[in-house]
């Protein structure tokens, strides 16, 4: 049966370790098909959620290099459910991952959920396009207001995709995250203070401190 991810991710020596750890039976019984050569709507939605992800490169020496990426949230946009782009903005100009995707156009990337302890998985090919390649996706995929250099826009194709469980997750929290989930505690609190006071102001004697 057809498991998009995996028929990737899964070599020779791969095997072997499964084998070696009992594995290899578990992925053998497999019963179904899962190709998750497409995105759904599921991943859309959670894409569109993510301000961070991380991207694998590989070097022409064969190591690898992964790096963080991170943006307002959703600016890693889905242009169709087998295509995804981001605009690259100017930073420590290195260029690392640059220059592996114009030897080699294959990536992964994980996309963190953190506070839900949900990882999406994704294999694509990179491709690397000038500002005015494509005026539209440029527009679409650049946030006006990120007050830095944009230098070019990568645009990825999708191969597979796949999602990972829970295990091993430990939930983290963005500083807005936090914000949000006190911010009824902020409310009683200032609510109860108010009444606090007012009821103080009813037991001051008047001409006595």
């Amino acid at each position: 049966m057809s498991y998009g991810f995996l028929d990737v991710a899964i070599t020779p020596s791969v095997r072997a370790v499964q084998a070696e750890m009992g594995g290899d039976r578990f992925w053998a019984n497999f019963k179904g098909h899962r190709e998750f050569d497409r995105f759904t709507e599921g991943e859309a939605a959670f894409i569109a959620e993510r301000d961070s992800f991380y991207i694998a490169s590989v070097s022409e020496n064969d190591w690898p290099y992964v790096q963080h990426r991170g943006g307002a949230r959703g600016f890693l946009k889905v242009i169709d459910d087998r295509t995804l782009a981001f605009a690259d903005y100017r930073g420590n100009r290195q260029y690392i991952s640059t220059g592996n995707f114009a030897a080699n156009d294959r990536a992964c990337l994980f996309l963190m959920d953190y506070p839900r302890r949900a990882r999406l998985k994704i294999y694509a090919h990179v491709e690397t396009l000038a500002l005015d390649a494509d005026p539209a996706l440029t527009e679409l995929v650049t946030d006006v207001a990120y007050k830095a250099k944009l230098e070019r826009i990568f645009r990825l194709r999708l191969k597979a995709f796949d999602w990972n469980c829970q295990q091993h997750i430990t939930p983290r929290f963005t500083e807005q995250e936090i914000a949000t989930a006190i911010q009824p505690l902020r409310e009683r609190l200032a609510r109860l203070e108010s009444e606090n006071a007012a009821l103080r102001s009813r037991l001051e004697i008047p001409g006595e401190n």
